[in-house]
C-alpha cells in the first residue's frame, strides 16, 4: 500500500478548514466506507475539505504527490467511482449546507448533501428539486450523471434544473458555470458526469410539490407473467405527462399494506404518483382495479419526503450490489416483456429488483443537445437490473443474471449504451456509445479545456480531445 509521509500531509493540514485522515486515523475507515459493500477500498489520504479552498488545495496536494484522486459525494455510486486504492479520496460530506430561497423558486447545495437534506429544507417551503428514489443518495453524482426520480415528467432531470455551479478545476480555479458564465461547461455538467472538475455549489430550479402528493402501488403474481406486463405497459401509456409510473420486479416487502400470505412473494409491481388531489388520483388509478386487478394494492396521500424514502430499504448502506441499464422506446414491444417475464423469476436474492423508468413529459420537452446527457429525449422506458445482495456468493450468483437479463433485451434497445449512472461496467467504448459520437467529441474539448491531464478519470471517463 502507498503511504504518504507525516510531513507531507502536515503540509496538507496547515491552513486546511477540514480534515485530513491517514489509514489507522481514527475516522478513516468511516470515511471510505461506500454504500455499495462489495467494494473495499483504502485510499492512501482521505481529505474532508469544508470550503472551495479546501478541494483546490486537496487537488494541488494530490497532483504533487502523484496520487490518483477519487471525488466522493454521497459515495453511492454502484461502480464505487468514490474511493480508489493508494490514492487521494476527496470526501465531500462536511458541505452539505442548503439554503432555499422560495420566491425565486432557488435552491443551493454543498456537493455533500443528500437528497433527504435538500428534500426536507426545499419541502418547508413547498417545494422540490428534481433527485434520485433513495433518500441517503448524493444530489452530486446523481446531478452531474443526470437524474432520474419521481418528478422527472413533470419537472425533467436533476441536471435539466441545474441553473449554476461553482466549480474547482484541475489546476485549482474556482469558477463559476451558468448559461451566462462558462457556458461549456455549465452545459458539460448537465450530464457529463465528474470529468471536468470538483463541483463544490450546486444552484437548482425548484418547483411547487407537495408536502402531500398521492401514491398507488399495485402488485401481481409473477405468474401473470407478460400479460400484467402487458396490462401495465398499456395502462401506463394512458397517463398525463406530469403523472410519475413505475414498474418493478421484486418481492414483496413486509410492509403492513401486504397481505401476510404475500410477504416477499415474487411479483410485479407498479407505483403511480400524481401531484393534484386526492379525488383525482383515486379517478385516475381505478381502471386498474376495473380491468386487470391486482393482488393487493395501497392507495394513500403521503408527504413527499416519505415518498423519497420510500425505496430505502430496498438499498441499505453497506448492501453489495451490481447493476446494468438500457433504454427501450415506447411502445416497448411484446417481445421484449416476455424477455423480463423470462428473467425476473431467474433472480436469487429476494432484494434483487428491476426498477423501469417510463420518462417522457417534461424530460422530452428538453432539446437532445440542451445539455450534455446522454440520453434519448423521446419518450423512453429506463431498464434498470440491480442485483442486490447480503453476501458474495449470492451477488456473484444474480450478477450473473444481470449480465444475462441485459444481453436478452439488448435486441430491443435504442444503443448498447445506457444511462452512465446506471452502470456498473462502463469503459471507454461504452461511454462513447451512452453519448453518441458527436456529444462525446464536445464533452472531450470541453474536457481539454478544464481538465486536459484527465485528472478527474475515476468516473464514466470522458477522455480529453484537442481539435476534435
Amino acid at each position: 500500500m502507498v503511504s504518504v509521509s507525516g510531513s507531507a500531509l502536515d503540509s496538507l493540514r496547515t491552513g486546511f478548514g477540514g480534515e485530513v485522515l491517514a489509514p489507522g486515523d481514527a475516522g478513516y475507515d468511516d470515511a471510505r466506507s461506500l454504500w455499495n459493500g462489495d467494494i473495499d477500498r483504502r485510499p492512501a489520504v482521505i481529505a474532508c475539505p469544508a470550503s472551495a479552498d479546501d478541494v483546490a488545495a486537496a487537488i494541488r496536494f494530490g497532483r504533487e504527490h502523484d496520487l490518483e484522486l477519487a471525488i466522493r459525494g454521497g459515495g453511492h455510486s454502484f461502480a464505487g467511482h468514490g474511493a480508489g486504492d493508494d490514492g487521494l479520496m476527496i470526501h465531500l460530506g462536511r458541505m452539505h449546507t442548503v439554503t432555499v430561497d422560495a420566491g425565486a423558486h432557488r435552491a443551493r447545495c454543498g456537493p455533500g448533501t443528500t437528497w433527504a437534506e435538500l428534500d426536507a429544507a426545499t419541502q418547508a417551503h413547498g417545494q422540490a428539486v428534481p433527485g434520485g428514489q433513495i433518500s441517503h443518495t448524493g444530489v452530486a453524482g446523481l446531478t452531474l450523471g443526470g437524474g432520474l426520480g419521481w418528478l422527472t415528467k413533470k419537472a425533467g432531470l436533476s441536471c435539466d434544473n441545474l441553473v449554476s455551479a461553482r466549480v474547482v478545476t484541475a489546476d485549482g480555479r474556482v469558477v463559476t458555470a451558468s448559461a451566462t458564465e462558462n457556458a461549456d461547461l455549465h452545459w458539460a455538467l448537465r450530464g457529463g458526469g465528474g470529468n471536468f472538475g470538483v463541483v463544490t455549489e450546486f444552484e437548482f430550479s425548484t418547483h411547487d410539490v407537495g408536502p402531500l402528493v398521492n401514491l398507488g402501488l399495485f402488485f401481481w403474481s409473477i405468474d401473470q407473467g407478460a400479460e400484467a406486463l402487458r396490462f401495465i405497459r398499456d395502462f401506463v401509456a394512458t397517463l398525463p405527462d406530469d403523472v410519475a409510473a413505475q414498474t418493478l420486479g421484486l418481492n414483496a416487502p413486509p410492509a403492513p399494506f401486504v397481505p401476510e400470505q404475500y410477504h416477499f412473494a415474487p411479483c410485479y409491481g407498479l407505483a403511480v404518483v400524481a401531484f393534484g388531489s386526492p379525488e383525482e388520483h383515486a379517478a385516475l388509478v381505478q381502471p386498474i382495479r376495473d380491468s386487470y386487478p391486482p393482488l393487493f394494492d395501497f392507495v394513500t396521500p403521503i408527504p413527499f419526503t416519505d415518498l423519497q424514502k420510500m425505496l430505502d430499504e430496498s438499498a441499505p448502506w453497506g448492501i453489495r450490489a451490481y447493476e446494468k441499464a438500457l433504454y427501450i422506446e415506447e411502445p416497448v414491444s411484446d417481445d421484449a416483456l416476455a424477455v423480463v417475464a423470462d428473467f425476473i423469476p431467474r433472480k436469487a436474492s429476494p432484494m434483487s429488483i428491476m426498477p423501469v423508468f417510463p420518462i417522457g413529459g417534461a424530460y422530452s420537452r428538453v432539446g437532445i443537445d440542451d445539455t450534455a446527457f446522454g440520453g434519448p429525449r423521446t419518450p423512453m422506458w429506463v431498464f434498470n437490473i440491480a442485483a442486490v445482495a447480503p453476501d458474495p456468493d449470492l451477488l456473484a450468483t444474480d450478477r450473473a443474471w444481470v449480465r444475462s437479463f441485459w444481453d436478452a433485451l439488448l435486441p430491443y434497445a435504442s444503443s448498447t449504451g445506457g444511462y452512465v449512472n446506471f452502470q456498473n461496467d462502463i469503459d471507454e467504448e461504452r461511454v462513447r456509445e451512452s453519448y453518441g459520437p458527436a456529444k462525446y467529441d464536445r464533452l472531450a474539448r470541453v474536457k481539454a479545456e478544464y481538465d486536459p491531464d484527465n485528472v478527474f478519470h475515476k468516473n464514466a471517463n470522458i477522455k480529453p480531445v484537442v481539435g476534435v
